[in-house]
C-alpha cells in the first residue's frame, strides 16, 4: 500500500472516488445492457436483472461507494426501461415486476455497499498490518543503531520511505539549548524566522508551523520530540497536508519511536561524560592526595634545618638572614600543602569530626599563639564573654578553621589596623566574627569567596585560594555555616555559627569517668 494514499485527508472518502471510476462504471453498464439487447423481447427479462446485479457486485470490489451507488440506480433504470414490459418506458404494467424493480433496486444497492464496506475493512486492516510492520522495523533499526547520528539516520530513511515527506531534525546541545549548527543536516537551512518556531516549539512542547494555526507562515510544520526525562529537540517536516485521522496516530507513534531513541542515546552520552569526568577526577584527587604527602617530608626537613641554623650558638648575619627566609618560606609552602590536604580529605569525605567539650579560651589562645609574628603589624582584639560556656567541637578543625580565618585577615588588613575575633553563645549557637579594615570583596564576588581555588582579582597575596574554601568545608562538618559580608567602612566580617547546646556538669562527669 502506498503510504502516500494513506496521507491524504478526505472529509467523505466514499464519494470521493476518481472520475474515471464513474465513467468506467457508466461503460460496463452500457455494454452489459446491448450484450442483454436480444433478451429484451422474450419473457426471460428476470434474468436479466441478475446478470445486472452481478455486475453491480463485481464493480463494489474495486470502487468506492459513489460509483456503486451509481451503477446500482443506473442499473435498475436501465432494467425497467429496456426489459421490463413495456418497453422504452418507465411505466410497469405488472405488480410483481413492480415488486422486483424495487427489490433489484434494494439488493443491487445493499449488496454494492456492504461489499465497499467489506473491501474497506480489508483495507484498513492492510494498512494496519503494514503501520505495525514498519513501527516493528523502525524499532529493530533504532535499536540496532549506535549513537546519534546512526538513530538520526534510520529516523530521516523511514520517515521518507514510510511517508514521503522531507525532514529535518534539530537537536539540543546537552543544556536545553537547541543547537542549530550540530547535527543539522547540511543541505537543509532554516530562516531566522523558522528557528524561532523551533525555539517556541523545544520550550512548549506543542507543534506549529505550516498548516497549523501557530505561525503558519513558516515553510516546515515543527513536531516536538517528546521525552520522559529530557526532550531531545525538534522535528521539521516538509509535507503539502497535515496529517489527520489514523495517519495521525500512526506519525505520532513513529515520531514517539524515534524520540524515546534519540533521548536514550543523549542519556548514554550524559553518563558516558560523566563516568570519563569521574574517572578524571578520581585521578586529579589521587595524584593531588600523592604529591601533597611526597612534599611534607621535604618540606619538614627544610624547616628542622633552618630552625637549627636560626637557633645555632654564633650565627653571622648573612647566615641568620638567609635562614630566617628559608625558615618563613618553608612555613609557607608548609600551609600550602596542608590546605591541600585538608581540600583532598574534604572532596573524599574522609572527614571525620571528633567532638568533645573545650574551652573556647584553649582554642583562640591556642591559634594566636601560632600565629604571633604574622599579626606583630595589627592589633588583634580577642573578645570573649567571662560566663562562655563550654563548647562540644573537634579542637583541630576549628583550630584550621580559626587560623585560616585570622591568617587571611593579616594578608589584606593594612599594617596598624585591628582585627577583632569576637566569640558568644546564643541561642544554642556558638557565634564566632572575624572582622578587619581591609579591603573587602567586590559586591559580584562575594557569593564565590568559599568556592575552591578563588582569588580576588589583582590580588598581591599568595595562595591557591583553598583557605576559605577549607575553612567552610569544616565548619559544615560541624553542621554549622559561615557567611560573610562588606563592613560600611571598609573590611570584611566572617560570620561562624555552629550548633552547641550548653553542657551539662553530669553528663560532663559520666563522659569523664
Amino acid at each position: 500500500m502506498d503510504q502516500k494514499e494513506i496521507i491524504k485527508h478526505r472529509r467523505f472518502p466514499g464519494f470521493n472516488s476518481r472520475i474515471n471510476h464513474y465513467v468506467l462504471s457508466f461503460a460496463i453498464v452500457g455494454v452489459t445492457t446491448l450484450i442483454c439487447t436480444p433478451l429484451s423481447n422474450t419473457e426471460s427479462y428476470h434474468v436479466v436483472s441478475f446478470i445486472l446485479l452481478f455486475v453491480v457486485s463485481i464493480l463494489a470490489t474495486f470502487m468506492g461507494i459513489g460509483p456503486v451507488f451509481m451503477v446500482s440506480t443506473l442499473s435498475a433504470l436501465v432494467w425497467n426501461f429496456f426489459f421490463i414490459p413495456p418497453h422504452y418506458t418507465f411505466h410497469i404494467d405488472k405488480a410483481e415486476d413492480i415488486l422486483m424493480f424495487g427489490m433489484f433496486f434494494i439488493v443491487a444497492l445493499v449488496n454494492g455497499v456492504l461489499t465497499t464496506k467489506v473491501r474497506k475493512q480489508e483495507k484498513l486492516a492492510r494498512e494496519r498490518e503494514e503501520r505495525t510492520n514498519a513501527l516493528f522495523q523502525l524499532t529493530r533499526d533504532l535499536s540496532k543503531a549506535s549513537g546519534i547520528d546512526e538513530v538520526l539516520a534510520t529516523a530521516i530513511r523511514e520517515i521518507d520511505h514510510h511517508f514521503s515527506v522531507s525532514s529535518l531534525f534539530i537537536l539540543q546541545d546537552g543544556n536545553n539549548i537547541l543547537h542549530f549548527s550540530g547535527r543539522l543536516q547540511k543541505e537543509k537551512k532554516l530562516t531566522p524566522e523558522e528557528h524561532e518556531v523551533a525555539e517556541w516549539v523545544f520550550k512548549n512542547s506543542r507543534t506549529a508551523g505550516s498548516l497549523t494555526d501557530t505561525f503558519p507562515s513558516v515553510e516546515y510544520t515543527f513536531y516536538p520530540l517528546p521525552g520522559n526525562r529530557l526532550t531531545p529537540g525538534v522535528l521539521a517536516v516538509k509535507s503539502e497536508k497535515l496529517f489527520s485521522g489514523s495517519q495521525k496516530t500512526f506519525w505520532d507513534t513513529f515520531v514517539a519511536q524515534i524520540s524515546n531513541a534519540l533521548e536514550r542515546e543523549f542519556l548514554g552520552e550524559l553518563a558516558q561524560k560523566a563516568r570519563f569526568l569521574d574517572e578524571s577526577d578520581r585521578l586529579y584527587k589521587t595524584l593531588f592526595n600523592s604529591i601533597s604527602h611526597e612534599l611534607r617530608i621535604p618540606v619538614a626537613t627544610i624547616m628542622g634545618a633552618s630552625d637549627t641554623l636560626l637557633n645555632s650558638p654564633h650565627p653571622g648575619n648573612i647566615q641568620f638572614a638567609l635562614s630566617n627566609e628559608i625558615f618563613t618560606a618553608s612555613l609557607r609552602l608548609n600551609r600550602l600543602i596542608e590546605n591541600l590536604l585538608n581540600m583532598s580529605r574534604l572532596e573524599s569525605g574522609h572527614i571525620s569530626v571528633r567532638l568533645d567539650w573545650y574551652d573556647i579560651n584553649d582554642l583562640v589562645n591556642k591559634v594566636a599563639e601560632d600565629l604571633k609574628d604574622e599579626m606583630k603589624p595589627y592589633s588583634l582584639e580577642i573578645n570573649i564573654p567571662e560566663n562562655m560556656p563550654l563548647v562540644k567541637i573537634d579542637f583541630g578543625l576549628m583550630e584550621q578553621v580559626l587560623y585560616n580565618l585570622l591568617f587571611n585577615a593579616s594578608q589584606y588588613a593594612p599594617a596598624a589596623s585591628s582585627i577583632k575575633l569576637n566569640v558568644g553563645h546564643k541561642n544554642r549557637e556558638l557565634v564566632i566574627r572575624i572582622t578587619d579594615r581591609g579591603p573587602g570583596f567586590p559586591g559580584e564576588a562575594l557569593k564565590d569567596v568559599f568556592k575552591k581555588f578563588f582569588r580576588v582579582d589583582g590580588s598581591k597575596t599568595g595562595g591557591l585560594g583553598l583557605g576559605l574554601s577549607i575553612v567552610k568545608g569544616f565548619v559544615e562538618a560541624h553542621k554549622g555555616s559561615i557567611t560573610v559580608c562588606n563592613r560600611k567602612n571598609g573590611g570584611a566580617k566572617f560570620t561562624i555559627r555552629i550548633p552547641s547546646e550548653n553542657p551539662d556538669i553530669r553528663n560532663l562527669q559520666l563522659e569523664n569517668e
